[in-house]
C-alpha cells in the first residue's frame, strides 16, 4: 500500500496544529489499552463543491461508541461536525477521508481509564479506492476467515472501538497472506457476520439478504443507505442469519463501507459467484449511490453537508 497522503493540518482538542506536529506521549492510554473510538467518513468531489456524505450520522456514531465506552467527549456533536468542516478547509481539500477520533490520553497508565483525560483529534487526507481503483466494476476474490468476529458480550461490536480491529486485523491479514483482498468473517454461531471492515450483502432470486446486529456487525452507515436505496427501488431486504453456504450459491454478494463503498464480490473461497462478475442489483445500487455522493440527484434525504 502507499504510503498516507500527508495533509497541512490535523485539529487537536480544539486547534490545528501543523501535520508533523500532531503527536501524543508514548505512555497515552489509548496506545496500550485501545481506548479509543473513531469514525471514517468521506467528503466526495461534486459539481456543487466538496461534500461531506452523511456526516451527522457518523458523528452521532462516534458518540454512540464513546458513551458505551463511559467516554464524555468534550465537545458538542455541532462542534465536532464544524471542526471536521474547519479541517477540511484548512487543508484546501476537495475530496479526502476523515478520521475524527476521541481517545484517552496521558496522565495515569492501567487498566482504570477514568483518570486519563479524553482528546479529540481529526484528520483530512487524500484516498482513493480501498479494495483497489478497479474492484467497484470487477469486483474482488474474498474467503471465509479461520478468524471468528468477536463474540456477543465480550466487546461491543456496535461500537467503532480500536479495540475491535484487532480482530479485524487478524482477518484481513490472513486473507491478504493466502492472495485474496478480503476475508468474511463468521459469528460465535457460525453465521455471516462481516469482512474485516465492511458490511456484507447477499442477492438472490431478487431478493437482497444481510445479516442483523445479533451477528456483531458493525451497524454500518454505508449498509443503511443501502437499504434505504433498495426499498426506494422496491427491492425486498431481509436482515436474518445467514449459513456460511449460502454465499456460494448466491447470485451476487457485495460489500458496503465508507472505505469500500459497494463492492462487488466475484468470488469466496475460489467459488465463483453468480456470473464471477458485478451483478445487475448491485450495479444499480452502485449507480444510485454515486449518484448521490456525486450530487447528481436530488438529497432527498439530506445525506450531503456541503464545505462553503
Amino acid at each position: 500500500m502507499a504510503k498516507i497522503k500527508e495533509a497541512k493540518y490535523i485539529w487537536m482538542n480544539g486547534k490545528l496544529v501543523p501535520w508533523n506536529e500532531a503527536k501524543v506521549h508514548v505512555l497515552t492510554h489509548a496506545l496500550h489499552y485501545s481506548s479509543c473510538v473513531f469514525e471514517g467518513i468521506r467528503c466526495y468531489k461534486t459539481k456543487k463543491g466538496p461534500a461531506v456524505f452523511r456526516l451527522k450520522e457518523h458523528i452521532k456514531r462516534l458518540f454512540d461508541s464513546a458513551k458505551i465506552y463511559r467516554m464524555e467527549i468534550p465537545f458538542s456533536l455541532e462542534e465536532i461536525m464544524n471542526a471536521c468542516i474547519e479541517t477540511i478547509k484548512a487543508n484546501e481539500l476537495e475530496e479526502c477521508y476523515i478520521r475524527p477520533l476521541v481517545y484517552r490520553g496521558y496522565y495515569d497508565l492501567g487498566v482504570n481509564p477514568f483518570s486519563c483525560p479524553v482528546e479529540v483529534a481529526i484528520a483530512v487526507w487524500e484516498w482513493g479506492k480501498y479494495l483497489g481503483p478497479e474492484a467497484i466494476e470487477k469486483g474482488v476474490d474474498v474467503m471465509i476467515s479461520s478468524w471468528t468476529r468477536i463474540a456477543p458480550n465480550t466487546v461491543p461490536p456496535m461500537a467503532k472501538a480500536a479495540g475491535n480491529y484487532s480482530n479485524a486485523q487478524l482477518i484481513k491479514m490472513e486473507a491478504v497472506i493466502y492472495g485474496f483482498a478480503e476475508g468474511i468473517a463468521l459469528d460465535a454461531y457460525g453465521f455471516v457476520s462481516e469482512g474485516s471492515g465492511e458490511n456484507i450483502f447477499i442477492v438472490k432470486d431478487g431478493i437482497i439478504y444481510t445479516p442483523f446486529f445479533d451477528a456483531c456487525i458493525l451497524p454500518g452507515i454505508t449498509r443503511d443507505t443501502v437499504i434505504r436505496i433498495a426499498k426506494d427501488e422496491g427491492i425486498e431486504v431481509k436482515e436474518v442469519p445467514i449459513p456460511r453456504e449460502f454465499l456460494y450459491i448466491a447470485d451476487e454478494v457485495f460489500f458496503t463501507g465508507t472505505a469500500a463503498e459497494i463492492t462487488p464480490i466475484r468470488s469466496i473461497d475460489k467459488i465463483i459467484i453468480g456470473k464471477g462478475e458485478r451483478g445487475p442489483i448491485t450495479k444499480r445500487l452502485q449507480e444510485i449511490f454515486f449518484s448521490y455522493v456525486n450530487a447528481e440527484i436530488p438529497d432527498k434525504y439530506n445525506w450531503l453537508t456541503f464545505i462553503k
